[in-house]
């Protein structure tokens, strides 16, 4: 890919976060999270520790993005999602220190369901459409 090429693509990424809805930032999120957390178990199992590492860094500043965002007087469920993303977050650490892939997968397992549930929100909303976008990129923090 060439430098103008990236440039451009950054460019397209940033303007669809920007005109995003909250909805569709949300599963942007959790498609960029789970993709962190895939490449990381990939990366852990081939023992390419800097590769994890910086994954499963990625996935704990997007866990602390969606904490940040929670509303726990809003609905009845925001406190029992901050308690699991409490558990991923500390999973992830221990993953990361501990380079451990069985923690890396058991944060997978708690997550993917919630994407799914995410995804069929959103789009139950009128006017949303969304779908995993991680072959696209996807949300990037930093």
């Amino acid at each position: 890919m060439t430098l103008h090429a990236a440039r451009a693509r950054q460019q397209y990424s940033r303007d669809a976060i920007l005109s995003a809805s909250p909805a569709r930032l949300l599963t942007m999120l959790y498609d960029r999270l789970l993709l962190d957390l895939r490449r990381a178990e990939a990366a852990q199992q081939s023992h390419d520790w800097q590769a994890a590492s910086h994954n499963l860094l990625h996935a704990q500043d997007i866990i602390a993005e969606l904490t940040t965002t929670l509303k726990p007087g809003s609905w009845d469920g925001a406190d029992g999602l901050r308690s699991i993303y409490e558990y991923v977050r500390t999973a992830l650490v221990g993953a990361n220190i501990h380079r451990d892939s069985a923690r890396t997968r058991e944060a997978i397992m708690l997550l993917e369901p919630l994407q799914q549930s995410w995804h069929t929100a959103a789009a139950s909303l009128p006017g949303e459409q969304t779908g995993e976008d991680t072959r696209a990129g996807g949300y990037a923090l930093g």
